[in-house]
């Protein structure tokens, strides 16, 4: 993931420098898959050669572009970004005398990135296999949200959650337990200890992105923390709640091996079973 992120981080560089036109085509281009193909097609395709690229006219850059993101195993281009793309082409802003050894260098990066794409997706292939030997994948994945890879990456740094003897440990060894700060009779604000380990402290964090957008009962926790008025929290308090509440959730799941149940995670497992008993109790009424 460095890898990948660090070449990425480079092209921005250097593109600011001697072709920022091709930035602006995209309102976040370097997380855009049509806008990664085009520069691709202009970067390794045309070698740099911007009047070669232009030369193809607007059609047929799109079908260049539409055959480098086939290639790639990605859906369709979003035509907008392509087409400004191809008119960033007559930009002449930037350092132009530096602009060939720059677009080869962003040609190697673009390799870079490839290669370390390439071995992510081996990496993660792997971790699920993982999960699968040990009989965890759909255990794990029965928290909405979570995807096989975000599990394993928590679990890798976690090893047996067995070994924890509750929920809160796994929490304090991710550094995400709040601390309040005390000396004499001065008592501060609560925050957060920072000891830990800070790999699983970052695979807690990256959960919560897909947890936020899939997870009904998260998302709930997140916008009740983030408006109520009283003691409202900042988006990435509320994020770090929501980080500790996946490893703790986590590890009830694993360690009883018992699939996650929104109710149980909403309202706590006595709430849950009173809720439960009262509704089989009218029904049997």
């Amino acid at each position: 993931i460095c890898d990948k992120v660090a070449a990425i981080q480079q092209i921005r560089d250097l593109l600011e420098c001697v072709w920022p036109a091709a930035l602006q085509s995209a309102a976040q281009p370097l997380k855009s898959q049509t806008w990664l193909a085009a520069l691709t097609v202009v970067m390794c395709r045309d070698g740099g050669d911007l009047a070669r690229t232009r030369r193809l006219g607007a059609r047929r850059f799109e079908t260049a572009v539409r055959r480098e993101i086939t290639r790639r195993g990605w859906a369709k281009p979003c035509l907008r970004i392509v087409r400004a793309m191809f008119g960033a082409l007559t930009d002449e802003a930037g350092v132009i005398a530096h602009r060939a050894g720059v677009f080869e260098r962003i040609g190697w990066l673009i390799e870079d990135f490839d290669t370390a794409v390439a071995k992510l997706a081996v990496v993660e292939t792997r971790m699920v296999a993982t999960l699968d030997e040990l009989q965890l994948t759909d255990l794990v994945c029965s928290i909405e949200g979570l995807s096989p890879v975000g599990a394993a990456a928590i679990l890798a740094e976690t090893g047996d959650l067995s070994r924890f003897a509750s929920a809160r440990a796994v929490v304090k060894h991710a550094g995400l337990a709040p601390r309040e700060r005390m000396s004499g009779t001065f008592t501060g604000r609560a925050r957060l200890s920072g000891a830990g380990r800070p790999g699983l402290r970052v695979a807690a964090w990256r959960a919560v992105w897909g947890a936020l957008h899939n997870n009904g009962v998260y998302a709930e926790r997140y916008r009740h923390l983030t408006t109520r008025d009283d003691n409202r929290l900042k988006p990435t308090q509320a994020q770090t709640v929501i980080a500790a509440a996946i490893l703790r959730q986590l590890h009830a799941v694993v360690t009883t091996r018992t699939a996650w149940d929104p109710d149980i995670a909403r309202y706590g497992l006595l709430a849950a079973t009173r809720a439960t008993g009262a509704t089989t109790a009218s029904t049997a009424a």
